[in-house]
């Protein structure tokens, strides 16, 4: 495979993964393959502004370029949506890029990726996730179905670049420096993401008490993160049975990566934080009981363990026994 720029080019490009969490960490590696075969790559971002920390994480990610189509859709008559959108067109349509890579494969994100100067490139119609996206390329390729994503994102950049993949997947982040906050004893702590978008997807609290008791007992402080009022109130009642364990403040994405990259361990359900975990090198254990793990569970190598599927919750026992797997990494 020829690579697309020499060397010596510090290459400009764009990539386009907007939302939601866990599809945005699953680019992150993209980023680390472009640098590895491009090392003076100026690399720029399209995401939606609730997850503009993440790509931030990554040093080789220089411009951020913030959208809010998740807001602007419900403000659709209102002047200032109208003001941002035009903001966010006139920001793209003043840089000029050699390339632009839409590993999303939403026609939302082919029609964002439009208005770029550069060579507009993204999946063909039968690997896009919506076809019709396809269309709004200048390029297209193919790119397996049936992966995990983490390796369907790398794939299309490298067609696109001219570059062959040979190392292994890498987020290439650290955590954010921030204070340690006054809540948190300066203790072995486990992080239990036991909030996630869809009750079908939650874990019962009576394995979440057993499997706190039993980090209890190790002496490791269970911490029980949460996003809303419901997810609050579950976390409260979780503390409460679970000795010396927190609920802490509501935390920004920031404060919660570097929650998460002190951590002992984490052991989360199917939630965009257990992903982030994982991809901070975190001994992390996700919990399925809704969805499928093959395709978009949990990628970080020998320190990340999936377990469940659709309508097979794991028990205890077993999330002890793959906790203490993916703690030897």
């Amino acid at each position: 495979m020829a690579p697309l720029f020499a060397d010596t080019r510090a290459p400009r490009i764009l990539l386009v993964k907007t939302s939601s969490l866990g599809d945005v960490l699953h680019n992150l590696p993209v980023v680390s393959d472009i640098v590895r075969h491009y090392p003076n790559a100026q690399i720029d971002w399209v995401v939606e502004e609730s997850f503009a920390a993440l790509p931030k994480l990554h040093p080789a990610v220089r411009n951020i370029l913030q959208v809010a189509v998740r807001r602007w859709r419900g403000k659709l008559l209102s002047a200032a949506t109208w003001r941002e959108i035009a903001v966010f067109r006139n920001t793209l349509a003043a840089q000029r890029y050699d390339i632009a890579i839409d590993t999303q494969g939403l026609l939302k994100s082919a029609l964002l990726m439009r208005g770029a100067r550069g060579l507009r490139c993204g999946f063909d119609r039968r690997s896009a996730r919506e076809p019709l996206a396809a269309s709004l390329y200048q390029r297209t390729f193919p790119v397996a179905t049936g992966q995990h994503a983490v390796e369907r994102n790398r794939q299309l950049a490298a067609q696109a670049l001219g570059y062959a993949l040979e190392e292994k997947a890498d987020y290439g982040i650290r955590p954010p420096a921030i204070a340690h906050p006054d809540w948190l004893a300066k203790e072995p702590y486990a992080v239990l993401l036991h909030a996630t978008s869809r009750s079908d997807k939650l874990w019962s609290e009576a394995n979440w008490v057993a499997l706190g008791r039993y980090l209890h007992e190790k002496n490791i402080r269970c911490v029980l993160p949460w996003g809303s009022e419901a997810e609050q109130a579950r976390g409260l009642r979780l503390a409460g049975a679970i000795p010396d364990a927190v609920a802490p403040p509501r935390l920004s994405l920031n404060e919660a990566a570097a929650l998460l990259g002190g951590a002992q361990a984490v052991i989360g359900v199917d939630t965009g934080l257990a992903h982030l975990a994982a991809a901070l090198g975190v001994p992390t254990v996700g919990i399925y009981t809704a969805t499928d793990p093959v395709l978009t569970g949990l990628y970080a190598g020998r320190c990340a363990v999936n377990l469940g599927n659709i309508s097979r919750a794991p028990d205890t026992a077993a999330v002890i026994d793959a906790l203490q797997q993916a703690a030897v990494c």
